[in-house]
């Protein structure tokens, strides 16, 4: 590994091998404060819930050592419940930047642009028609994923191309359909089917084990590299597909590239927990807020979405109002304020 110091103004150039990144002073601190927040939010969610443990208790958990109590509560339920949510929320984010890089729209995030809802009605006909099962409606999310986006990328192809706002609209209008293709499934199942259905609609954490930390872990190792490898060719797309094909880019090729990863990250978060509003809309923009740059925010997007994500499951078991609020619920009322200050910010 090589450190060129000579840009010690602005950061650093790091080079491994034939891979080349440029870390910005900024994006340190940025990280650092942002790290800093996951470990704190983690912390809480560690610490607080039915039973409540001091931190000392918790780190000797972690650990291995403790009361089989706590031993249990940490390292079965709030652990993996915790790094589910870290890796889901972080997954959504960079798909919401990979969808908003594309398509050159802040509002082209999965669960407006019909991806989201196309992974939902995958695993709603699964767990109807056939039953409950992890692995099936893994499967089955997936499948809507791609079915949804394929179906968005033909239709919104035009002159040989696919991006911007007609991407985003044909997106909405495949996502109204697949969400009325849910509720129609709803409403005709049995009342059991129906109900589990509906709350595993509205986005959970709870339940959630080593198994969905596992595959989550997975594909993260798979995908996220190869969209770091990517990011310097989406940076120069956003700034133009002539251009970006003129610096010799493969346009269509890194697009479709980068789409189908998005998918297939928004897809296995859909099935670890259901559908998760706000997380990919608001990552990536809040990232290049902070980041103030113009190159992809991969790395912030997913810390800032395992953040946000971690941080609305401390809120919504905090603010109880009866029953415990689904994460899902609580990140959908932020989102829809977001969304709505996102709109009026830009009227």
């Amino acid at each position: 590994m090589k450190i060129d110091r000579s840009h010690l103004v602005t950061g650093w150039i790091v080079s491994f091998g034939t891979i080349t990144l440029r870390v910005s002073r900024r994006g340190v601190i940025v990280g650092g404060v942002l790290v800093a927040l996951v470990l704190l939010v983690a912390w809480a969610l560690l610490m607080h819930g039915t039973l409540q443990f001091s931190a000392s208790e918790v780190l000797a958990a972690v650990f291995g050592q403790g009361e089989d109590r706590t031993l249990r509560t940490v390292q079965n339920r709030r652990l993996p419940r915790l790094i589910t949510a870290l890796l889901v929320g972080g997954c959504l984010g960079v798909a919401g930047a990979v969808f908003q890089s594309v398509s050159r729209n802040a509002l082209a995030s999965p669960d407006i642009i019909g991806f989201t809802a196309g992974a939902a009605t995958g695993a709603i006909i699964q767990m109807i028609l056939f039953g409950p099962d992890m692995l099936r409606t893994a499967i089955a999310a997936i499948i809507g994923g791609i079915i949804a986006s394929v179906a968005v990328y033909l239709l919104s192809r035009r002159d040989g191309a696919s991006g911007g706002v007609r991407f985003v609209l044909v997106g909405i209008g495949v996502g109204a359909i697949a969400t009325a293709a849910s509720g129609l499934l709803i409403v005709q199942a049995p009342l059991q089917d129906a109900t589990a259905a509906q709350v595993w609609l509205s986005g959970t954490l709870s339940g959630r084990g080593w198994p969905h930390v596992i595959s989550l872990l997975i594909l993260t190792a798979i995908t996220v590299p190869v969209l770091a490898w990517l990011s310097q060719r989406l940076t120069m797309i956003e700034m133009g597909d002539e251009l970006a094909m003129g610096l010799g880019v493969g346009v269509e090729r890194t697009r479709t590239i980068a789409i189908a990863i998005g998918v297939l990250l928004t897809a296995v978060a859909v099935a670890a927990t259901g559908p998760i509003a706000f997380i990919a809309l608001a990552a990536p923009q809040i990232a290049r807020r902070l980041m103030k740059r113009g190159a992809l925010p991969l790395a912030s997007s997913f810390t800032l979405g395992a953040v946000l994500l971690a941080l609305s499951d401390l809120l919504s078991q905090w603010l109880e109002i009866g029953l415990r609020t689904p994460v899902g619920t609580m990140t959908s009322l932020l989102g829809g304020v977001y969304l709505i200050w996102l709109l009026a910010r830009k009227a």
